[in-house]
C-alpha cells in the first residue's frame, strides 16, 4: 500500500510540472448550472472539430455531462484565478456573482477568454476519470486575452511579450 501511495504521490509531483491551461468546464443538470475547474483539456481533431475534457469519475460534474449530453469548456484568462479556486471546490451555488450567457444549452462564463460548447460524442473509460470527447458546436475567444496558468499545484500567467 505504501509503495502504491508513493507511486501516486511522486507521479502527481512529475505530472505537476507540466504547465497547462486552466479551465472551467460547465453543464447542467435540469435547470441547475453545474461547474468544475479542470486542466485535462485538450484539442482532439479539426475534421470533425472535437475536444476532450476528463473528469473524475466521483464528481458529480461528471454524472451531469453524461445526462445533459452538453458541455462548455471555459478558458480562464489570467486575471480569473477566483474562478479558478471558486469552481475547485465543492459548495452549493458556485455560480452565484458569476455572469455567464446561456445561449447554447449550457452555462458560458462571461469573463472566459474563449469558450467551446461541445455535444458529447463519446465517453471513454480512463481508469478513475472518464474522457469525454466533444463535437464542438461553438467557439469563440477574446485575441487580446492571455491564460491563466497551473504549474507545480500554483495558478500563474505567462512573461509578458519582450
Amino acid at each position: 500500500m505504501s509503495e502504491t501511495l508513493d507511486k501516486v504521490f511522486g507521479f502527481r509531483a512529475t505530472m505537476s510540472r507540466l504547465a497547462t491551461g486552466v479551465s472551467v468546464i460547465t453543464t447542467r443538470s435540469g435547470s441547475t448550472a453545474i461547474g468544475m475547474t479542470a486542466s485535462a483539456v485538450s484539442a482532439l481533431s479539426l475534421e470533425p472539430l472535437q475536444l476532450i475534457v476528463c473528469i473524475g469519475n466521483q464528481l458529480y460534474t461528471r454524472t451531469a455531462i453524461a445526462e445533459h449530453g452538453r458541455f462548455a469548456v471555459n478558458v480562464l484568462g489570467e486575471d480569473s484565478e477566483h474562478l479558478a479556486r471558486n469552481f475547485a471546490v465543492s459548495k452549493p451555488d458556485k455560480f452565484a456573482g458569476v455572469e455567464i450567457i446561456d445561449d447554447h444549452g449550457v452555462p458560458v462564463l462571461k469573463d472566459a477568454i474563449a469558450a467551446v460548447v461541445c455535444d458529447v460524442a463519446a465517453a471513454l473509460p480512463g481508469g478513475d476519470h472518464t474522457i469525454f470527447v466533444g463535437d464542438v458546436r461553438h467557439f469563440e475567444h477574446r485575441v487580446e486575452g492571455r491564460p491563466l496558468l497551473h504549474f507545480g499545484g500554483d495558478f500563474g500567467t505567462l512573461r509578458p511579450p519582450c
